[in-house]
């Protein structure tokens, strides 16, 4: 195995793709928070087209961008923000004609269940009684970048700032909170509506940067050629149907 292919090889095996991966599948790279929708979607579009295989990696969105950028065979990559793909943009890792907005989601903030501080609100964080708060690391996870532009925002950043507990991606947060680790959390509204009986949505963040998901076809050599369907049935009804069920809006 030459140098690159060993390279190439290494990036699935981190991504999480399966090492069986062949030439033949079409590769995805999608934010974490894509997971419970994009495994439908890919299910879904095997089943119209029983000759591709499709295969999924969930990470933090920067995480996806890096691996593209590093040359990781995947096909198409769809970020949970403008960052992430923009890096993979200025690499010239993708085709930037490919590129668009396909879905719109919201912060929220999230408490156990269970929980009894009595956290209602933003200004919630502020008691005594709160000691850990959980947030995506706004350096390398869109939803901690939302998340901090929008507590700027208000005015509330310090506050939450000094009891952050942050993940590497929006599901750890999830579960940070699920689990009863943190007194409380943000993360996206689709996240929240997966675990209804183990966290709490108490608030909903403006944010001044419209949470938009942009997702492009990756520019390299032997690109699987059903890739440019794939993005298409994204957007198709089908498609819409699908994220729609997830909680996913329209751009």
């Amino acid at each position: 195995m030459n140098v690159k292919k060993f390279i190439a090889a290494a990036a699935l095996v981190g991504m999480g793709w399966q090492t069986q991966a062949c030439a033949a599948d079409l590769l995805v790279g999608a934010a974490a928070s894509l997971t419970n929708a994009f495994t439908e979607l890919a299910a879904a579009f095997q089943q119209e087209h029983p000759d591709t295989k499709v295969l999924m990696s969930f990470a933090g969105s920067d995480a996806v961008a890096a691996q593209v950028i590093q040359g990781a065979p995947m096909d198409i990559f769809a970020s949970a923000d403008q960052k992430a793909m923009d890096k993979a943009a200025a690499s010239g890792s993708i085709d930037t004609g490919s590129r668009r907005d396909f879905v719109r989601n919201e912060v929220v903030l999230i408490v156990p269940a269970d929980s009894t501080l009595g956290i209602a609100s933003v200004a919630g964080l502020k008691a005594a009684a709160v000691k850990r708060v959980a947030l995506g690391n706004p350096a390398t996870v869109p939803v901690g970048r939302y998340t901090k532009g929008s507590l700027e925002h208000t005015g509330d950043w310090e506050a939450v700032r000094k009891n952050e507990v942050l993940g590497q991606n929006v599901r750890q947060v999830l579960d940070y909170v699920a689990r009863g680790e943190v007194d409380a959390g943000f993360v996206f509204a689709t996240d929240a509506a997966i675990m209804p009986g183990k966290v709490k949505v108490v608030a909903k963040l403006p944010s001044p940067t419209p949470v938009l998901y942009p997702i492009a076809l990756v520019k390299r050599d032997g690109r699987h050629p059903q890739a440019g369907a794939f993005l298409d049935f994204i957007a198709s009804p089908k498609g819409d149907a699908v994220l729609a069920k997830y909680g996913f809006s329209k751009p």
